[in-house]
C-alpha cells in the first residue's frame, strides 16, 4: 500500500485514543457523563429540539440537573432575558454535528430500557464516539494534505506528535463533548478545500469553502478567522501572488459562492437567535483585551501552552522553514492571528483546561509548520535524531500527564513552579509535595537541620515555638473530615506576621477517609511573638476527627 506509514501512523492515533477512552468512562464512581459545564451548552440544542420541543423556554433543564447534575449547580449555559425566554451562550455548530450521533443514541435508548431523556448512557457514549469519528475523519483528510508536500516518513511523524504529543487526547478521549474537536476536522476540510480550489477552481469547491467556514463560525465565532487560509494561499512569492489574484479574478463569482455559502453555514444560529430573542444577531457576552493579550496563556505556569506542551515549540520552529511552500502566508498570518485572539480572549484560564484547550481546534494547520520542521531535520541528522528523540520524550510527558491531570495532579486552576516541580513525572507525589499547591515553603533536605518536636496533641490552638529566627515549623495532621472537605484549609499562624495553609481536599485525599497532611513554614527573622496558632477554617463549619497533629521545629 502506498504510503502507508502514514496510514499505520492513524492506526496508532486510534488504538491510542480508544484505549483513553475506555479508560476514562467514570468520575468519582459515576456513570460516563460528558455533557456537562460548558459541554451542556454546547449540547442542549438537541434534546430542546427533538425531545422537549422547548428551545426558549428550557422549562425541562430543572428537572435534568437535579437528575444527572451537567450544569455546575448554577444554570450559567444560558441567560433569561425579559421577554421570559432563555438565550444560550452557546452557539449551535457543535450540537450540528452531534445530530446524526445524538439521534443513533436517542434510538437506541428508545428502544432499551434507558431512559430517552437525551443524558441517559446511550446518548453519552454516542458523543463519545463522535468525538473518535471526528478525529479520526480529520486525521485522515489532514494526511491527505500534508502527504502532498512532504514524505510519508514526516508525515507519519508529524501526525504521531500532533496526536500523541499534545492535549489533542484529552479533549477527544477524555472530554470529547467540548467544541474543539467538532471544530478540528473542519481546519482539514479548509486545507483540503482550498488546495482543491487551487488546483481546478470550480464553484464546488467555493461552496464547500464557504460552508466550512459558516459552520465552524457558529461553533465559535473566533474561527471565521479561517477565511485567511484560502485568501492568502499561494502568496508566499511576488510571482505566485499575481498569478493568484489573476485566478482569483478570473473567477471573481466563486467570491460570492462562498459568501452565499457561508451565510448557509450560518443561518441556524440566526434563526435560533431571533425566535428565542426577537433578533437575527445576540451578543453572547464574551470579551477580548486585544491591546493587552495573557502571555501566561502560552508561558504560564496554571495552563501555558509552551509549559504542559511543550512539543508545540516546534509549531513556531516550523514558522522559518515554510518559506518555499504554497502554503506558507496562510499558515504564517493565521497562526500567529489565532494565537493572538487566544492570548486576549478575557477568561485567560479557559476554565478548567490541560494546557491551552483553545489551541486544539486549529491543530492541522499548525500541523504544515510542524511538518515543514520535519522535514528540514530529515536530511540532518544530529537535528533529525535530536527532533525524534524530543518528540518520543515528549509524547511520553504527555501522556504520563494526561492521566495526572485526570487525577487531579496537576490542577487546572492552582498550579505554582515549585509544585509543578516535585510532580514532573512523580508517579507518588506525597503530603508535602501537595503543600506546595498552597505554598512555597519546603524544605528539601530535613537531615541538614536539627529538630524538636514542640506540640504533639490532636488538638487546634495556641502553642509556643522557640525562638530561632529564620527555622522552620513542619505541621504534620491526620484528619477525617465528615463536613467541611471541600472548602477547608489547615492554617497555622506564626507571631500573627505570617501564614501558611494546606487545603483538605487535596490530589491525593479520599473523602471519607483519614487522610495525612504535611507542610513547612518558614519563621519570619523578624517576629514579635514566638506564638503560634492552629486552626480549621473555610466557607462552611469543620466537623470531623482529628487524628494527629504534630508539630515539629527544625532549626
Amino acid at each position: 500500500m502506498k504510503n502507508r506509514l502514514s496510514i499505520t501512523a492513524i492506526g496508532i492515533i486510534a488504538i491510542v485514543l480508544i484505549l483513553f477512552r475506555v479508560s476514562y468512562p467514570k468520575e468519582q464512581g459515576e456513570a460516563l457523563k460528558l455533557t456537562k459545564w460548558d459541554a451542556f451548552g454546547y449540547y442542549m440544542y438537541n434534546p430542546s429540539i427533538f425531545i422537549y420541543g422547548d428551545v426558549s423556554e428550557l422549562k425541562w433543564v430543572t428537572e435534568i440537573d437535579s437528575t444527572y447534575e451537567l450544569t455546575g449547580g448554577e444554570f450559567y449555559q444560558a441567560t433569561k432575558l425579559d421577554n421570559g425566554n432563555y438565550v444560550n451562550k452557546y452557539l449551535g455548530g457543535v450540537a450540528i454535528m452531534q445530530l446524526p450521533f445524538f439521534l443513533g443514541g436517542h434510538l437506541y435508548a428508545s428502544l432499551s430500557s434507558y431512559p430517552a431523556d437525551g443524558f441517559s448512557a446511550p446518548y453519552q457514549w454516542a458523543i463519545a464516539i463522535s468525538a473518535l469519528f471526528y478525529c479520526l475523519f480529520g486525521f485522515f483528510i489532514l494526511r491527505q494534505v500534508l502527504i502532498r508536500y512532504f514524505d510519508d516518513w514526516v508525515v507519519a511523524i508529524t501526525l504521531l506528535f500532533l496526536a500523541l504529543g499534545t492535549n489533542l487526547i484529552q479533549y477527544v478521549a477524555i472530554d470529547g463533548a467540548q467544541s474543539h474537536i467538532y471544530i478540528f476536522p473542519l481546519y482539514a476540510l479548509i486545507l483540503y478545500f482550498t488546495i482543491k480550489w487551487h488546483e481546478s477552481p470550480n464553484w464546488k469547491w467555493a461552496a464547500l469553502i464557504g460552508a466550512a467556514i459558516g459552520l465552524a463560525t457558529i461553533c465559535r465565532p473566533t474561527e471565521l478567522i479561517m477565511l485567511f487560509i484560502p485568501l492568502l494561499w499561494n502568496t508566499h512569492t511576488k510571482e505566485e501572488k499575481q498569478k493568484k489574484w489573476q485566478l482569483v479574478r478570473e473567477n471573481r463569482k466563486h467570491f460570492y459562492v462562498v459568501l452565499i455559502f457561508g451565510l448557509i453555514g450560518i443561518l441556524p444560529q440566526l434563526i435560533y437567535w431571533k425566535v428565542t430573542s426577537g433578533d437575527f444577531v445576540y451578543n453572547v457576552g464574551s470579551k477580548w483585551f486585544f491591546f493587552n493579550p495573557w502571555f501566561r496563556v502560552l508561558f504560564g505556569i496554571d495552563n501555558g501552552f509552551f509549559i504542559y506542551t511543550p512539543l508545540t515549540i516546534l509549531f513556531v520552529l516550523g514558522f522559518f522553514f515554510m518559506k518555499k511552500y504554497s502554503f506558507q502566508r496562510s499558515v504564517l498570518v493565521f497562526g500567529l492571528l489565532n494565537i493572538w485572539i487566544i492570548m486576549a480572549w478575557s477568561d485567560w484560564r479557559y476554565g478548567a483546561t490541560f494546557s491551552t484547550r483553545a489551541m486544539v481546534q486549529s491543530y492541522p494547520v499548525y500541523a504544515l509548520g510542524l511538518a515543514a520542521f520535519i522535514h528540514w531535520t530529515w536530511r540532518r541528522n544530529f537535528a533529525k535524531y535530536t527532533t525524534l528523540l524530543f518528540g518520543l520524550y515528549m509524547m511520553v510527558v504527555n501522556l504520563f500527564q494526561i492521566g495526572q491531570y485526570n487525577a487531579l495532579i496537576i490542577n487546572y486552576r492552582d498550579m505554582s513552579w515549585a509544585y509543578y516541580g516535585r510532580i514532573y513525572l512523580n508517579p507518588s507525589p506525597s503530603t508535602l509535595d501537595m503543600s506546595l499547591l498552597d505554598g512555597d515553603d519546603f524544605i528539601y533536605d530535613e537531615r541538614e537541620f536539627k529538630k524538636k518536636t514542640i506540640y504533639n496533641k490532636p488538638e487546634l490552638g495556641e502553642f509556643q515555638f522557640q525562638d530561632h529566627k529564620g527555622s522552620y515549623l513542619k505541621v504534620e495532621a491526620r484528619i477525617n473530615t465528615t463536613k467541611g472537605f471541600d472548602s477547608n484549609v489547615l492554617q497555622i499562624e506564626v507571631g500573627k506576621k505570617k501564614t501558611a495553609k494546606v487545603r483538605l481536599h487535596n490530589p491525593i485525599a479520599k473523602r471519607g477517609d483519614a487522610n495525612d497532611y504535611a507542610f513547612y513554614i518558614k519563621i519570619p527573622e523578624k517576629v514579635k511573638s514566638n506564638l503560634a496558632l492552629i486552626s480549621i477554617y473555610g466557607a462552611e463549619s469543620f466537623e470531623g476527627e482529628i487524628e494527629m497533629l504534630k508539630v515539629t521545629q527544625f532549626y
